[in-house]
């Protein structure tokens, strides 16, 4: 099996710094570090298995090739699209946002 490297945009490692900070605020390290497990296992699953994401939001979104990634364990979603040589990670947003404002580019929130 042939494993594609995952590739999180600059806006994706924000969203997760900003959740990984949210639950260390809130006194739950263990929480914060569970969420960094739970990322890279959703990194290693969509690495191994690209089309295995839900194409939901992509649709919904007239996005073709968006997919969306639950993380285990927690309530957070990692869209993504499969490139010819990659996975190009856009986001890691908590699955009770508006998904469609929050998908828009960081300057046009």
């Amino acid at each position: 099996m042939i494993s594609k490297r995952v590739v999180p945009r600059s806006q994706a490692d924000r969203d997760l710094k900003d959740a990984i900070d949210y639950y260390i605020d809130a006194g739950a390290i263990d929480a914060a570090l569970g969420l960094v497990d739970a990322v890279e296992a959703a990194y290693a699953g969509i690495s191994r298995h690209p089309g295995s994401g839900s194409p939901r939001y992509g649709q919904a979104l007239n996005l073709p090739g968006l997919r969306a990634w639950p993380l285990s364990r927690y309530p957070y979603l990692v869209f993504y699209v499969e490139r010819a040589d990659h996975i190009d990670v856009w986001r890691v947003l908590h699955g009770h946002r508006d998904i469609p404002s929050w998908m828009q580019e960081p300057t046009a929130q």
